[in-house]
């Protein structure tokens, strides 16, 4: 995913329960409604289904074939439905592309003038509802692009093409760029979105103007996930504050704790809520554990080294509209009492720097997910050596 990230009109989204499904089942009925594009690893068993349709999003992906577990969360009613909503269209997946920023000055979610509330927050439709048109594919890749018109609240207007290149690991490779070994019975499948922006117009894109930035959001079911964000230490004297959780209000304290340079956040869609890690902050990693399945997700991103700017996506004419986070997480839940939330659900979001190109320059952000499923004693090396916490501490988080 910001305050008020989701413009959301809030409605219950599905009646199954998303830990009964299999990979196999979302696939059967996607296949139903959407275009779908299957890749796989050489094996068979690591598999992602991708959708053109839907922005070229990943919806669901598999570490065991069509009888796995279906990692994403997918909004079945609305998918079924073929209604568009005014506002937002929130069909779910793995791994979306989204652009930045939110709110703000440059917002590009926002009318020049309009006020920044849910009734007047509109996701641009080239990332909503259009198609992201099929270029390519093979068995574990497939390369779409979209051509993209937008003006920002300040009523600067960008010409681009975004281009995702979506591939599905092998397994090797996956465990190659974690740095771990698990066992051979733990089950993996990874994947990695390639994403690039390039400006197309006349213009170059400058701060005075408004910047872009690629972002891009996993949702996933809220089956009592805790969310594990590592972080760099230090005095906020020196790194600013530890976390950003101010973008529905403050977080509780049963809902977000501080562990030995790891943040948990609770992640069982129940209550609306968001957290955000700056660039001084951030680790190129986070993650997530459901115990109830023991499946470990671990989300990796690119992060360049130095201190570029990331665009502020709050709700609000920004002083600093170039000091916003790299990494968010959110919580689903309803938006006011007595509202429906949209899940179950919570989101691993990773984002570029803001994107300052000269026209035919491109701008590119590598998200990369990793879901391994196994006995808790294989995984808690791996939750050790990559996230910086144990599986027991992240189970007694909450």
């Amino acid at each position: 995913m910001v305050t008020g990230r989701h413009c959301l009109r809030i409605e219950r989204a599905t009646t199954m329960k998303t830990q009964d499904i299999t990979f196999g089942e979302d696939l059967a009925f996607l296949r139903d409604h959407v275009e779908t594009v299957v890749l796989k690893d050489s094996a068979g068993k690591a598999q992602a289904v991708v959708s053109p349709s839907l922005q070229g999003r990943v919806l669901t992906s598999s570490a065991d074939g069509e009888h796995g577990l279906s990692f994403g969360w997918i909004n079945r009613a609305l998918i079924a439905s073929g209604k568009i909503e005014e506002h937002i269209n929130a069909y779910g997946g793995e791994d979306r592309f989204w652009l930045g920023p939110e709110g703000g000055q440059y917002s590009v979610f926002f009318a020049k003038g309009a006020p920044f509330d849910l009734d007047h927050c509109f996701v641009p439709a080239p990332i909503d509802t259009d198609p992201f048109p099929l270029l390519s594919r093979t068995g574990s890749r497939a390369r779409m692009t979209k051509d993209i018109q937008l003006v920002n609240y300040s009523g600067a207007s960008f010409s681009l093409r975004a281009d995702r290149e979506i591939e599905v690991l092998e397994r090797e490779e996956a465990l190659r760029l974690l740095g771990v070994e698990p066992p051979a019975a733990v089950k993996s499948v990874a994947y990695q979105s390639v994403n690039k922006i390039s400006n197309t117009g006349n213009q170059a894109w400058t701060k005075e103007s408004g910047l872009l930035s690629i972002w891009i959001v996993g949702m996933f079911p809220a089956r009592s996930a805790t969310v594990i964000l590592p972080f760099i230490p230090g005095p906020e004297t020196n790194l600013g504050p530890l976390v950003n959780d101010a973008y529905f209000g403050k977080v509780p304290s049963d809902r977000l704790r501080l562990g030995q340079n790891v943040l948990f956040f609770k992640g069982d869609g129940q209550r609306r809520s968001k957290i955000g890690l700056s660039p001084r902050r951030a680790r190129p990693v986070l993650g997530s554990y459901d115990a109830e399945h023991q499946a470990l997700t671990i989300v990796h991103y690119t992060k360049p080294g130095g201190m570029p700017d990331y665009v502020n996506s709050m709700w609000e004419i920004q002083k600093e509209p170039y000091c916003g986070d790299t990494v968010h997480s959110y919580n689903d839940g309803p938006a006011k009492p007595g509202s429906s939330a949209l899940g179950p659900f919570y989101e691993l979001e990773t984002s570029s720097p803001a994107a300052a190109l000269s026209p035919r320059a491109s701008c590119e952000h590598i998200h990369r997910t990793f879901h391994l499923q196994g006995a808790e004693k294989d995984l808690d090396p791996v939750s050790r050596a990559v996230l910086g916490a144990s599986l027991d501490e992240i189970k007694k988080a909450f």
